[in-house]
């Protein structure tokens, strides 16, 4: 299923369809766009055919000066099967030959009032968005001081009550029970909830509840990009839990290394609390400062300085 047709871009960006109608529903694959300037001058040896095809002033005033024979072939060679759109930009007027050849390979050909580098990064953000990687997570995302925090754990751990004490002290809720995920650029991964689930949080006990009816329009956000997941579990006697918070365990979600803390669930330890004082002392080491280390450097002078004492 292709996540970008032709048409959506049409859509979106209220284009007008000049010809090759046919083609309106071909799939676009990347989101890198092309501007054909050494296509139209005739070197055709690197031509990127499946990539939407922006042809602004520079290229059409430079074809206006090509020979009638070398228009029409060139046009030809630039509308393939595979190219989803040829998109000409600032309004300009379709060259005869771009329509000919686009009827008979049923290539859209659109046109835009906007000029061409406006529309291109316009375009491209546009495409990165919606062909960016993603999945689904099972949590809840939680914006805590502007932290994306995703919350991890079993079922029936506690995920959506911790999430509710948390939107009642001040934070906003993203998404309970199922997040979904998308990789912007190489890092950074955005969350969001399914649009049926969006502002409601399940309570075992109370059933669902609309947290934006609840607690306002303040308590929600629709998106935010996930920085920390904070992974809950039950306590475990037997397990050795990190003490000084020394080791940075790392969760990979699509491509992305996030940070993951591990907090021990058992009855009488507020979570809430110890997760948004997690979120500050993640902003806190982000901005350089690590207690944990701090008291280990400390720790070691006090040693040093009694082993000088002995001596």
């Amino acid at each position: 299923m292709p996540k970008v047709r032709t048409k959506d871009i049409y859509e979106k960006f209220q284009l007008e369809l000049i010809s090759g109608e046919e083609g309106i529903n071909r799939p676009i694959t990347t989101s890198d766009i092309s501007r054909p300037g050494l296509e139209i001058a005739g070197y055709f040896e690197y031509y990127p055919a499946d990539r939407i095809q922006l042809l602004g002033m520079t290229e059409l005033s430079f074809f206006e000066e090509l020979s009638e024979r070398e228009r029409i072939s060139r046009m030809e060679r630039l509308c393939t099967d595979i190219t989803p759109a040829i998109i000409i930009t600032r309004g300009l007027d379709v060259p005869k030959e771009l329509i000919e050849a686009s009827e008979r390979e049923s290539v859209p050909v659109l046109r835009s009032p906007i000029k061409t580098t406006r529309f291109s990064s316009r375009l491209t953000n546009f495409l990165e968005s919606k062909l960016a990687p993603t999945t689904a997570v099972h949590g809840v995302l939680v914006d805590i001081y502007g932290i994306g925090v995703l919350i991890t754990g079993k079922s029936g751990v506690g995920k959506s009550e911790t999430a509710l004490e948390l939107v009642k002290r001040g934070h906003r809720l993203v998404a309970d029970d199922c997040v979904e995920i998308r990789q912007e650029d190489q890092d950074t991964l955005v969350g969001t909830s399914p649009d049926l689930i969006e502002h409601l949080l399940e309570i075992r006990g109370l059933g669902i509840i609309n947290v934006m009816t609840l607690f306002g329009a303040g308590a929600v956000r629709s998106n935010k990009r996930i920085t920390l997941v904070i992974n809950l579990e039950i306590w475990d006697a037997k397990k050795q839990y990190d003490r000084l918070g020394l080791d940075e365990e790392k969760m990979k979600i699509i491509d992305t290394e996030i940070t993951k803390i591990t907090v021990p669930v058992r009855p009488g330890r507020n979570l809430a609390v110890i997760i948004e004082v997690a979120a500050m002392n993640y902003r806190l080491k982000r901005m350089g400062v690590n207690a944990a280390q701090q008291f280990t450097e400390r720790l070691s002078d006090v040693i040093e300085d009694s082993d000088h004492e002995d001596h």
